[in-house]
C-alpha cells in the first residue's frame, strides 16, 4: 500500500478533523495520502488553511485505496469514481448509520493495518440501470445499492408492472417499487419489508413500497436475471426514478426501467473479521 486518496463529506468532517487525524496517521507508516472532494460544495464551504485539496480523476489513477469520510451516501457518491478506477474503498462513519463503513471515527489507529497488509477486499454486485423513453435511453447507470421508483408528492397511487425475463411477476398500485443488490438490502428495500440479504450473496431483490394489494410481496431472484419496470396509468401524477439515491429522473406513462447485474463490482476492504450479522445487530439495536 503506497498511496491512498481520502474523500471528505465537508458537512460531515467538519473543518476535515477526521480526514486530518488519518493522513497524519498513514504518513507515520511511510503512505502518501492525498485529500479531494467526491462532489461539488456550495458558497458556504470554507476550505481550512491547512488543508490542500487535489483532483480526485488524477489522483484515483495511480492510488490503492479510496478512504471515504462520511455517512452510506457519502460512500455511495464516492464508490462510482472508485469502481471505474477498480480500486477498493473503504468507509469512515461520520453519519447516523453508516451501514457501508467499516470504521467508525473513533476507531482512525486501525488504518495502520494498511501498512502490513492485515486487509481483506470482499467485491459486491452492481446493477445495470437502463430507462427508455418512447423507445429511447434517456438514462442508463451503474448502481451498488438500490434503483427506486416512486410516486411524486401527491398522495396518489401509480400504477406498474413488474418482468423477470419477460415473464410477468407482479402489477399493481402502490407507492413505488425498489430492485436492490444484497448491499441494498439494509437500505430502503428493508425499511419497505423486502429481506436482509447477506452482501456477499448474488441477488436481485424486487420490494414494491405500500402496494395496495395484499398479494404481492419482495421476490429475490439470480442474479442473471432481467427486471423491467413499466409505468402504467399515472394521469397528471408523477413517478420517478433514482439511483442509488442520486437525482430523480421523472418517468411517465408506458416509460421502461430496466434493470439487470452489473459487469463492474465494488470492492470494499475490511481491516477486522467482524461478521455481517454483527454488524446488523450492532446497528440496529
Amino acid at each position: 500500500m503506497k498511496k491512498v486518496v481520502m474523500t471528505p463529506n465537508p458537512y460531515r468532517d467538519k473543518y476535515f478533523k477526521y480526514a486530518k487525524q488519518a493522513e497524519e496517521i498513514l504518513r507515520e507508516v511511510g503512505i502518501e495520502t492525498k485529500i479531494c472532494l467526491a462532489f461539488e460544495v456550495d458558497k458556504t464551504f470554507h476550505l481550512p488553511d491547512d488543508v490542500r485539496l487535489y483532483d480526485l480523476q488524477t489522483e484515483l489513477k495511480d492510488a490503492d485505496l479510496l478512504i471515504c469520510f462520511g455517512g452510506d451516501g457519502t460512500i455511495l457518491h464516492a464508490s462510482k469514481a472508485a469502481t471505474k478506477v477498480g480500486i477498493p474503498i473503504l468507509g469512515v462513519n461520520i453519519g447516523t448509520m453508516g451501514f457501508m463503513a467499516e470504521l467508525e471515527s473513533g476507531e482512525l489507529s486501525e488504518l495502520k493495518r494498511l501498512a502490513t497488509g492485515e486487509y481483506t477486499i470482499e467485491e459486491r454486485m452492481m446493477l445495470h440501470v437502463v430507462a427508455e423513453h418512447e423507445g429511447e435511453v434517456v438514462l442508463q447507470e451503474e448502481a451498488l445499492n438500490d434503483a427506486v421508483i416512486t410516486k411524486g408528492a401527491v398522495a396518489r397511487t401509480v400504477q406498474m408492472s413488474v418482468s423477470c425475463d419477460d415473464v410477468e411477476i407482479m402489477s399493481f398500485g402502490g407507492d413505488g417499487v425498489i430492485v436492490c443488490t444484497p448491499t441494498g438490502s439494509t437500505a430502503y428495500s428493508m425499511s419497505a419489508g423486502g429481506p436482509i440479504v447477506e452482501p456477499t450473496a448474488k441477488n436481485m431483490i424486487v420490494t414494491p413500497i405500500c402496494a395496495h394489494d395484499m398479494q404481492t410481496k419482495t421476490v429475490v431472484t439470480a442474479p442473471s436475471r432481467t427486471i423491467c419496470v413499466e409505468i402504467g396509468r399515472i394521469g397528471r401524477k408523477n413517478a420517478f426514478l433514482s439511483v442509488d439515491g442520486g437525482r430523480a429522473l421523472r418517468l411517465n406513462a408506458a416509460d421502461r426501467v430496466t434493470v439487470t447485474r452489473s459487469e463492474h463490482t465494488t470492492k470494499l476492504m475490511h481491516l477486522s473479521q467482524r461478521s455481517f450479522f454483527d454488524v446488523v445487530k450492532n446497528k440496529f439495536k
